[in-house]
């Protein structure tokens, strides 16, 4: 457990100085900010549209980090001195997945409220709203470094991690709006799957794929 956490907090600082940290919190305001602009200062129109913009603002936010979740410390050699330590590549994935959704998950749940004053959303729309982002950033986080372990080594990865990852992501884009206007519950509970079932499968698949990466 203890080598867990100083991995974490390795990738943590690695992810302040690449300004990781930051940039999905700047992006998603600046997309709430011009958001008005398009649409128009009816306070109406946005309080119905605002939620689920914000929702695309945080799937598109947590792809900006992806190319520096991996390819980074594959082809600086890293990832092989940690694995000549003897530490799994299991291990390494499990402790990315934790400080990348340490890294983007919280802050943008926190950038969500200035967020949503701008968009004029009520005090219920945010209640889900955060609901949802707090059942559902776990499966981004996990998408998005899956995806960066299949594409570390190749050409344009960035790129090509981001067309990968959002059309797997509509599944909780779609949950992750539908919980705004479910009253049921039934789109929380399909969101909170996705990110129980992604979050158990990525250090099994990143770590596999790391490994076919190395050979």
């Amino acid at each position: 457990m203890k080598l867990l956490w100083l991995l974490v907090g390795r990738d943590l600082a690695q992810g302040w100085r690449s300004a990781g940290l930051w940039l999905p919190v700047a992006f998603l305001l600046l997309v709430a900010s011009l958001y008005p602009f398009a649409v128009g200062p009816d306070a109406a129109l946005l309080g119905r549209t605002g939620g689920g913009m914000l929702w695309i603002a945080a799937l598109l936010a947590s792809l900006l980090p992806v190319d520096r979740l991996i390819a980074p410390d594959r082809d600086a050699g890293i990832l092989d001195q940690i694995a000549l330590r003897g530490v799994g590549e299991e291990m390494v994935v499990i402790a990315r997945l934790v400080a990348h959704w340490l890294s983007f998950g919280p802050p943008l749940m926190l950038a969500t409220l200035p967020a949503a004053a701008l968009l004029k959303l009520d005090g219920g729309t945010i209640a889900k709203l955060e609901t949802g982002l707090l059942a559902g950033t776990p499966a981004l986080a996990a998408l998005g470094l899956l995806v960066a372990t299949l594409t570390a080594g190749l050409r344009s990865s960035g790129a090509l991690a981001g067309l990968l990852a959002l059309p797997l992501a509509v599944p909780l884009l779609i949950f992750g709006a539908g919980t705004l206007g479910d009253g049921s519950g039934a789109a929380i509970k399909f969101l909170a799957a996705a990110s129980l079932l992604l979050v158990a499968i990525t250090p099994f698949a990143g770590a596999a794929a790391i490994r076919a990466g190395r050979e």
